[in-house]
């Protein structure tokens, strides 16, 4: 069971127990009273739109961003071995992930408010984050199969650990030791390390999917086994609905699966449509944080303050980059815009130096020659060459207005 290869329903093959294979008939199948005991299995895809990074996604998952812990490899951080021997780089980690960090989503939320309800029969979650418990279902109804940071314990003597201290030692980057006499043992969280049994709780628990009527699928691969198996605990004419990113596991290959693939708070906002419980899912979130507006659709994902502080770097880079190119595009631009204006005017003070010139001596030979025939010629003549002349310099002024302060002077 769990991971082994399936072959979607054919279309043509009708639904046993559900009307059609839709949204809308699942939402009908509860609302009709039919869905009384429904199993909610999640994955880190329910938490990612809080902020949390899942753990495989290449290039943002959670084992991509370990580099800097200098680990030997990834998923040492979470080795039981390794953490013996160096403790630091996990409690690195939980200073960010720690409860109390991430606001719950709206899919929490909804598990939430079928708890509310009395529908919810378990939550298995392979998350760590809590955000469950922070969204507000009850603890007798959650089973973390992976563990959590609910609960911290000596990895020695397995004497528990006071929450206060531990959310002290968390927030200070210290690693926490054992308050037992003689003991002085690491305390760790409840989390299944590699090389660790999973919980007993999850052991016992396993068969439950069987007495379900309804089982949703949230935000999970299924790679990880045994969890990826709990799907299949269902009986055959149990309605599974998927809502995830992409088909997963043997979710698609029963006649009563509806797979509605996508973004996990998109796909619970469309179902909650369909119940008619909108409203009062979006108010049920808001709790989780009174500050936000209740139509709100989506969050932004909260930052560490490493991401936060690159993001600021990155844009001000930006910001000088711009002001130095435009900087630079105007230098650019003056300097070839001075170099053509002056050769410009280089050549028009010559040109207009040799036109003047000419006119010049144009105008002496013109003013001899009327002086010579100024017993024959009519005087209007002299005026006619006054105007000729004025026009002619006036004319050059208007196209070449240097020429003007040439005249004058």
């Amino acid at each position: 069971m769990g991971q082994e290869a399936s072959t979607l329903t054919d279309e043509r093959t009708p639904p046993k127990t559900l009307k059609e294979r839709s949204v809308e008939a699942v939402a009908r199948y509860i609302k009709d009273g039919r869905a009384k005991r429904i199993v909610v299995l999640t994955g880190a895809g329910i938490s990612t739109s809080a902020g949390i990074p899942d753990f495989r996604s290449p290039h943002t998952g959670l084992y991509a961003n370990l580099a800097r812990l200098n680990l030997p490899y990834a998923e040492a951080v979470f080795d039981i071995s390794y953490f013996r021997n160096n403790p630091l780089p996990f409690y690195t980690l939980a200073h960010e992930l720690y409860p109390g960090t991430y606001r719950p989503t709206i899919s929490h939320s909804f598990i939430r408010l079928l708890s509310d309800k009395g529908l919810l029969l378990k939550l298995f979650t392979q998350n760590i984050d809590c955000l469950e418990r922070e969204a507000g279902v009850p603890d007798n109804k959650i089973i973390e199969a992976h563990g959590s940071f609910a609960h911290q314990r000596c990895i020695e003597c397995k004497n528990p650990y006071p929450d206060d201290l531990m959310k002290k030692a968390i927030k200070d980057r210290e690693v926490p030791h054992c308050l037992a006499p003689q003991c002085s043992g690491l305390v760790k969280p409840d989390i299944v390390f590699f090389g660790e049994a999973l919980p007993e709780e999850f052991t016992r628990s396993r068969n439950i999917p069987a007495n379900a009527d309804l089982c949703i699928v949230m935000g999970t691969s299924l790679t990880v086994q045994p969890f990826a198996s709990l799907p299949d605990f269902c009986a055959e004419d149990t309605p599974r609905l998927l809502i995830n990113l992409e088909r997963v596991g043997t979710l698609g290959s029963r006649r009563d699966d509806v797979l509605l693939l996508g973004d996990c708070d998109a796909g619970i906002r469309k179902l909650a449509l369909a119940l008619g419980w909108l409203e009062e899912l979006n108010r049920l979130w808001k709790q989780t944080n009174p500050d936000f507006p209740e139509d709100e659709e989506k969050t932004e994902p909260n930052k560490t303050k490493d991401e936060a502080l690159e993001d600021e770097i990155d844009t001000l880079t930006k910001e000088v980059d711009k002001s130095l190119k435009l900087s630079s595009d105007h230098t650019s631009w003056l300097r070839d815009h001075l170099t053509e204006k002056n050769g410009i005017e280089r050549h028009t003070n010559e040109q207009a130096e040799r036109d003047i010139d000419a006119s010049t001596t144009d105008t002496i030979r013109d003013v001899e020659a009327s002086k010579a025939e100024s017993n024959t010629a009519p005087s209007s003549s002299s005026a006619e060459d006054e105007w000729s002349t004025e026009d002619e310099t006036t004319t050059l002024s208007h196209v070449l207005p240097q020429i003007e302060k040439k005249v004058e002077r």
